[in-house]
């Protein structure tokens, strides 16, 4: 019980303490208003309840923001898993298109911003393309990675008791090679979120927290900008705590590798 409180409830209150005494430090220093905690949930409150947000409902944007990051999210997470898998046990594949991966992965997703503009236009498909092409290398190369680092051993051993090419990939390579496709997940989790957001800021969505943000800035609307970084926060903490995680421990367990790292 108290491990669980050091480890939960005190960061917490920590975070509220520091965010509350930089909202006092910069009122007192620059004497322009800035959000505190509690001036914050209550606008979460309200918005809520129903409160219109940059002519919308928090719903509404909530909604268009978790579509936009789903359908790019999940299109990285098929290619990344297909091409790593596939790119894992054909070397050929890995020498032709490794590089091109690799140098897809040190472009800042931001970067993708004028292109997406170009090849798209305003609007949903190229917010989609953004977060794609942000969460595509990191899922790519690390279940590449993990393919690789697969060992041989095993492989062997399945090809000797007569398995066919369908039981190696779902019953030795899959299971392998999921330790590091989490990781590359939650990778591309973080690099799609983040751009998200920000792609939602530029690219003239109309809608979504992104969108919101900068609405509320220009309005002068604050409060409501820092309720939309709770919101964003939120959402991240309950992808990693109520999809990740009990993912990771289901597939470890039900794979007999119990031995990673959220035993």
């Amino acid at each position: 019980m108290i491990r669980r409180f050091f480890t939960t409830v005190l960061p917490f209150l920590l975070f509220l303490l520091l965010w509350q005494t930089v909202a006092l430090l910069v009122e007192a220093i620059r004497e322009v208003p800035f959000p505190n905690p509690w001036q914050t949930f209550v606008k979460l409150g309200r918005l809520i309840a129903g409160e219109p947000l940059a002519d919308a409902l928090l719903y509404r944007h909530i909604g268009d923001s978790m579509y936009r990051w789903l359908a790019g999210f999940g299109s990285a997470t098929v290619i990344g898993l297909l091409y790593g898998l596939t790119a894992g046990v054909c070397r050929r594949l890995e020498l032709a298109t490794g590089q091109i991966v690799h140098l897809l992965q040190l472009i800042p997703g931001l970067a993708w911003i004028p292109i997406a503009l170009l090849i798209f236009g305003l609007g949903e498909p190229a917010t989609i393309f953004i977060i794609a092409m942000a969460a595509f290398p990191p899922v790519a190369i690390t279940v590449l990675a993990g393919v690789k680092h697969l060992d041989g051993t095993y492989l062997r051993a399945a090809r000797m008791l007569g398995a066919g090419k369908r039981s190696l990939f779902f019953q030795v390579l899959l299971p392998g090679a999921l330790p590091a496709t989490i990781s590359g997940l939650r990778l591309g989790l973080g690099n799609s979120w983040r751009v998200l957001l920000a792609a939602e800021m530029v690219v003239g969505t109309g809608t979504g927290l992104g969108y919101s943000i900068v609405e509320s800035r220009w309005n002068l609307d604050y409060t409501g900008a820092f309720a939309c970084l709770t919101i964003i926060a939120l959402i991240g903490i309950l992808i990693e705590y109520g999809l990740f995680r009990p993912l990771e421990r289901t597939t470890l367990k039900h794979y007999h590798l119990e031995g990673g790292p959220l035993k």
